[in-house]
């Protein structure tokens, strides 16, 4: 047994242990907080009403994850040097990882000149906005408090793209954008054969084109939930752990054994699930585009 592995199953052994006593000294609480209501820590409440055009939380973490996408890759192309610091090397890298793996990987050269603009602003949207969603900020109008008599809301953990219809618009982009290339390489019909694989023939084409073209539409169930689900499910979880479990079961003292398990997803989460997310989807997106000009 290696020593990580040692260390690992010490922890357990620890957290099993130390969960064991506080049950005995406290007992298991039958008394549920009723009043705590997970959902709400995602409702969206109109800040400004304005019809289609109303302002929540969710609008305002979109705004600032535009502006960040904007002006941080403004910045830095002003300040290219011959010889880069430290700050123009990793925008090179992350540079080159949208260009050549995103973008060059899965298309040609000539359609990915085109598409890289959309690609490449895509990844980086998703990615600061999976990331403002891991910054506590006063955005929880539920909960609010007092600040020298001004009612300030309390501070949360919130992303925009855990709310379904974000993911679902950006993948409406994309979904919208393969098929007019597909279109536009191949001529209507031609597209819609180019759907079909190679080979296929006969009574056999009746069952394949359908599950080819209900195929082609899940590519936009696909790209929506797997973004929204992920981000969501990891909210929660980091909610939950965080206190979340406590309060609803009016355990408090279950709070000490779940919150260093709420700070491990809350670093998992962010360091990793944050940027993979966006890669997958602005990947996938890539991908999608170049398989609609490709031939069978």
């Amino acid at each position: 047994m290696s020593k990580a592995t040692k260390v690992l199953l010490a922890i357990g052994v620890f957290y099993v242990a130390v969960l064991i006593g506080l049950v005995a000294a406290y007992g298991v609480s039958t008394h549920k907080n009723n009043t705590f209501q997970v959902q709400n820590e995602f409702k969206l409440v109109n800040w400004v009403s304005l019809g289609l055009l109303s302002i929540n939380r969710a609008v305002v973490y979109l705004f600032l994850a535009a502006i960040l996408t904007v002006v941080t890759m403004v910045w830095v192309a002003d300040r290219m040097q011959m010889r880069p610091n430290r700050v123009q090397t990793a925008v090179e890298a992350l540079f080159s990882l949208m260009r050549d793996n995103i973008t060059r990987g899965n298309m040609s050269d000539s359609l990915a000149a085109k598409w890289f603009p959309y690609l490449g602003a895509l990844f980086l949207f998703i990615w600061y906005s999976n990331l403002i969603g891991y910054l506590p900020l006063p955005t929880n109008s539920e909960q609010k408090f007092n600040l020298f008599g001004a009612h300030i809301p309390s501070f949360a953990l919130y992303a925009a793209t855990a709310n379904i219809s974000v993911p679902l618009i950006l993948a409406l982009v994309t979904f919208i954008a393969f098929n007019w290339e597909g279109v536009r390489a191949h001529g209507a019909i031609g597209y819609v054969k180019s759907l079909i694989p190679a080979g296929v023939s006969g009574a056999i084409l009746v069952l394949v084109a359908p599950l080819e073209i209900v195929s082609t539409f899940m590519r936009l169930i696909s790209l929506t939930v797997r973004l929204f689900a992920n981000i969501l499910a990891g909210h929660m979880i980091i909610l939950f752990m965080a206190g979340g479990l406590a309060v609803i079961l009016g355990a408090s003292w279950l709070g000490w054994f779940t919150m260093p398990v709420g700070i491990a997803v809350y670093v998992f989460e962010l360091g990793l699930i944050a940027t993979l997310q966006a890669f997958i989807f602005a990947t996938l997106s890539a991908i999608y585009l170049g398989t609609a000009v490709s031939q069978h």
